[in-house]
């Protein structure tokens, strides 16, 4: 029997989600991104999920679409509709309001570029890379790299990045701003579940409201970002979430946030 394309496991309040097609570098097929999905819907009905972690197996993070199996699976023959599929997976990561840190061993390519930068924060390994690699076949970008890119980096870079569609190292990825932390790949499990640990154990509330407000604002001016945050930091200084931490903070002790 074949394995899983998709494996869960769970933490305490995080959950790893690790693409499981090893042999095709974790390469998106239909079974891979429809287990992805749904996994990203199950853990965003589940209040007790604080982070995610999302990673590959067999040394590789992914390779993007499988392009091969995506033939046989009909891509071909409505391309706009099987891009949606794609996308599905991409507005999941960016409408959950836990956030979701990208665990990259190996490559991250095409749209397992796009999949890395579509999390809200990337730890590498040393041998890691991401490439957009998209105008080397005569594509562009289809999972949000040109949001992303230009966002992160700035437009000359992204236009560099997306139109030269080379290697980005680790070490570059760190300096550009694109990597939170760089590792060693025998610590990259530890670190990027260490990180979402720390994430777990912060106010899921507030957590919910600072990737929100960042994420929309991208999209609006300093006026509707202000306007967010006003009306996002008075729902929160309601919560119980904030006496929690105003009495621990008083008493010198760690805060126990419950989303409430």
């Amino acid at each position: 029997m074949d394995e899983a394309p998709l494996l869960r496991a769970r933490d305490g309040r995080v959950v790893t989600l690790t693409m499981n097609r090893p042999r095709a570098r974790n390469a998106l097929d239909r079974d891979l991104l429809d287990a992805l999905v749904q996994a990203f819907a199950d853990i965003a009905g589940d209040p007790d999920v604080r982070a995610v972690v999302l990673t590959g197996s067999g040394g590789s993070f992914c390779a993007g679409a499988d392009l091969k199996k995506g033939m046989s699976e009909g891509l071909g023959q409505d391309m706009g509709a099987r891009i949606d599929e794609f996308h599905g997976v991409i507005r999941a990561i960016a409408d959950l309001r836990a956030p979701v840190v990208a665990a990259v061993d190996g490559g991250a390519v095409g749209f397992g570029s796009d999949l890395a930068l579509a999390c809200d924060l990337r730890v590498l390994g040393t041998t890691a890379y991401l490439q957009e690699k998209f105008v080397q076949i005569g594509l562009m970008p289809d999972g949000g790299g040109t949001f992303w890119l230009p966002r992160l980096v700035g437009t000359g870079r992204a236009l560099e990045l997306l139109m030269l569609g080379d290697k980005i190292d680790a070490a570059r990825a760190l300096e550009l701003g694109l990597a939170n932390r760089v590792v060693e790949p025998t610590e990259l499990a530890d670190a990027a579940l260490g990180l979402a640990r720390a994430l777990a154990d912060g106010p899921p509330l507030a957590l919910a409201a600072i990737k929100r407000a960042v994420r929309q604002g991208w999209a609006d001016g300093l006026e509707q970002a202000l306007a967010r945050e006003k009306a996002g930091q008075v729902e929160l200084l309601r919560s119980q979430d904030v006496l929690a931490g105003v009495m621990a903070w008083m008493q010198g002790k760690k805060p126990e946030f419950t989303g409430r």
